[in-house]
């Protein structure tokens, strides 16, 4: 067991130099200002939480009107005009337009955007060759 000296206890006990004090003071109110934050951080995350658990589930919206449209007369159809040659290496549909990613005859990647309700191409744009 170690032995405590007097002079160890009697530092331990002696006020702190006041600049030393008024450190401590503001780390102090630094960290309740901080624990503080984190609580109100941490409750809205908590309420959020709960609010989308007790949240009535709605029905996709997209879904609802694909669903329920009906396509009036004749379905569309159109012919999108490209090079003979060009390849087709993928496509994304939006609304009435088409995106195309081709590949040319002559090796040239493009991105062309066809709109089906205007029957033309409404952008083509060149994309660098990796």
């Amino acid at each position: 067991m170690q032995h405590i000296d007097q002079n160890e206890l009697e530092d331990e006990n002696k006020p702190l130099d006041p600049a030393v004090e008024r450190v401590r003071r503001k780390l102090v109110r630094f960290m309740a200002i901080n624990l503080g934050l984190l609580f109100v951080a941490l409750m809205a995350v908590v309420l959020a939480i709960v609010y989308r658990w007790t949240r009535d589930p709605e029905p996709a919206q997209d879904a609802v009107a694909l669903g329920s449209a009906e396509i009036p007369g004749e379905a569309v159809r159109r012919q999108v005009p490209l090079e003979p040659g060009t390849r087709v290496h993928s496509q994304a549909l939006s609304g009435d337009r088409v995106s195309l990613h081709v590949e040319t005859a002559g090796g040239a990647r493009q991105l062309v955007i066809y709109d089906f309700a205007q029957g033309r191409i409404i952008a083509q744009l060149d994309l660098p060759n990796f």
